[in-house]
């Protein structure tokens, strides 16, 4: 291939123009573990409460890229020093951090596996080949910490962009953060990640709004719903497929699908598993619920119309966990096996900040470093501090 063809523009809708830097960073982009997010919604089922929603995994991963970039540039304008080997690993690291996500993201993510998306993105660059500095990086045990802050911490590249991509995308104002400001104020001291003092207000904003976006779009009740109904199809499907009830000519299921239904959650050791995950997507999740549809089996047929069509059913949220006596007088079912699949119950965490996590240091100009929450006359400590806890009742 001409090599002149690796140097690509995309235009994003959420930033205008997006630059691969490099012939290796493209080859990265159309190898098949990228080209699967293409067919990863970005935000699971929530385009049926948002029909905008429609972004994917691969758009976002892009788009963090981007906002690496201008990250590193910033920084190197500032006088910190970042080797060609560190800049190339830091743009791989952000372009990968996704490639191990599961169909529907979040929603069936130990579905599949017993480890994080993350523990799957880590061995996807190992079968990529990519640079041992963009594996440490991605890992946080290369020597400059700064590099994995910009990949992973409580103010990153990958944040940023979720934040801004999926608050265009759903039309929620609430998520929109000053992220070209953020960019700017970036700094580095004593090899951690700081944010200049003028950066202040942005990052309180930022904090706000993210916690703002969990309620709002992230978990949003009827998105809660959905995502509880979807894992109740594929739990039927797989309990049927225990059974030898769920396969037929007329029901097929896809191979790579079929293999988890059969053996289970799989580790990352299991080689066969992995062939099969990095080759499904959405599609095969869909594509085998349209046909459940029709299948003779009446539970998995009325949770895979109730999907298709949008009748998600009931969600109750409280501040408290439900006692067994409220969820008898709730629950409309008497069978345990109805309960099993027509009812769930659980809880959603929301917390602003995270104490135990590397903490949003501002520099100040006398070099001076004070963490987020004193530095912030909005946000105190125990404002950052507090968890919030609500619990679900759900039945379809």
């Amino acid at each position: 291939m001409d090599v002149r063809n690796k140097k690509k523009i995309i235009n994003d809708p959420v930033y205008g123009f997006i630059n691969i830097p490099n012939e290796e960073l493209f080859d990265i982009v159309q190898s098949s573990f990228v080209q699967r997010l293409r067919r990863i919604k970005q935000l699971g089922l929530s385009n049926l409460v948002y029909p905008g929603a429609e972004h994917s995994r691969f758009s976002h991963s892009l788009g963090a890229m981007h906002l690496m970039v201008q990250a590193l540039d910033v920084l190197r304008q500032k006088g910190v020093e970042i080797t060609e080997s560190e800049y190339n690993g830091a743009l791989i690291a952000i372009l990968l951090h996704d490639v191990g996500h599961s169909p529907f993201s979040h929603c069936l993510e130990h579905f599949f596996f017993d480890c994080s998306h993350e523990d799957l993105s880590s061995l996807f660059m190992s079968e990529l080949g990519v640079s041992e500095t963009a594996r440490q990086i991605f890992a946080g045990t290369y020597p400059k910490q700064f590099l994995h802050q910009l990949v992973s911490s409580q103010v990153d590249t990958d944040r940023l962009d979720y934040l801004t991509r999926d608050s265009f995308f759903t039309g929620v104002s609430e998520g929109v953060i000053g992220t070209e400001r953020i960019l700017k104020m970036f700094n580095v001291s004593g090899g951690e990640l700081m944010v200049d003092e003028k950066g202040v207000y942005s990052i309180e904003k930022f904090i706000i709004s993210r916690r703002l976006m969990y309620w709002q779009v992230y978990m949003h009740k009827t998105v809660v719903a959905a995502d509880n109904l979807m894992k109740n199809i594929l739990m039927r499907a797989r309990d049927l497929q225990t059974e030898g009830r769920l396969y037929s000519e007329r029901y097929p299921v896809s191979s790579h699908l079929a293999y988890f239904l059969s053996n289970g959650v799989r580790t990352k050791d299991d080689a066969q598993a992995v062939e099969h995950f990095v080759l499904l997507d959405d599609s095969d999740i869909w594509s085998s619920i349209k046909t459940w549809t029709l299948h003779p089996d009446k539970i998995l047929s009325f949770l895979s119309q109730s999907l298709v069509n949008r009748r998600i059913g009931k969600i109750i949220i409280q501040n408290e966990p439900f006692s067994q006596e409220q969820m008898r007088l709730l629950c409309r079912y008497e069978s345990p096996e109805e309960q099993r699949y027509f009812t769930s119950t659980d809880q959603l965490h929301n917390k602003a900040y995270n104490f135990l996590d590397t903490g949003i240091n501002i520099l100040y100009k006398d070099g001076s470093v004070r963490e987020i929450c004193e530095a912030s006359d909005q946000l105190d400590r125990g404002f950052l501090a507090k968890e919030i806890k609500k619990y679900f009742f759900y039945q379809i």
